[in-house]
């Protein structure tokens, strides 16, 4: 997969981005919404392995503003026609300018329009509000909130919440904006 939107680009994983994503995803900081404040600690060949494995149902993306690398996202089919994303701007810097916004409105349009899924999820940390506010501007429905059901790695309690758009519900949206 290769996007290009301005100076925004989303594109495969590869070899060469194992270091990279190996370093955020041990970095306590950047892990912390996903239940992992100590990081995951993996190791560089780990992270090689699992991009072996990526495949048109399931592949882990870098998000790259003007050449550079400042984050990754990943698509997983869970079932027929249904795709499960996440999203993570793993450079401090950038977040909070809108880049987000933009990059998962450009992999939902792929996977709507390009791979034909007809649902996509996600859930996010309830505390993480700037991600809900994202999630529920393009479009996603709130389904459920899961208060207390899953310990981080410090065996604190954590609560989520899981969203879902569907390609009817997010082009109808498309055309309202155009109008």
């Amino acid at each position: 997969m290769y996007l290009k939107s301005g100076n925004l680009v989303i594109r495969n994983a590869n070899a060469g981005d194992a270091q990279a994503l190996c370093n955020w995803w041990n970095d306590g900081r950047i892990m912390a919404h996903a239940g992992f404040p100590n990081g995951i600690g993996t190791t560089e060949q780990e992270v090689l392995d699992k991009l072996k494995t990526d495949s048109d149902r399931g592949r882990r993306l870098i998000l790259e503003i003007d050449h550079v690398p400042v984050g990754e996202m990943n698509y997983r089919t869970v079932e027929e026609n249904v795709a499960e994303i996440g999203i993570k701007i793993c450079d401090f810097s950038q977040q909070e300018k809108g880049f987000g916004t933009t990059f998962l409105t450009m992999l939902i349009s792929f996977l709507f329009e390009q791979l034909l899924y007809h649902t996509i999820i996600l859930d996010t940390n309830v505390k993480n509000t700037g991600a809900q506010h994202v999630y529920e501007k393009i479009g996603f429905r709130k389904m459920a909130v899961r208060i207390d059901t899953w310990k981080n790695q410090l065996g604190e309690l954590q609560s989520s919440i899981d969203y879902e758009l569907t390609r009817e519900e997010y082009l109808k949206s498309l055309r309202f904006d155009l109008n």
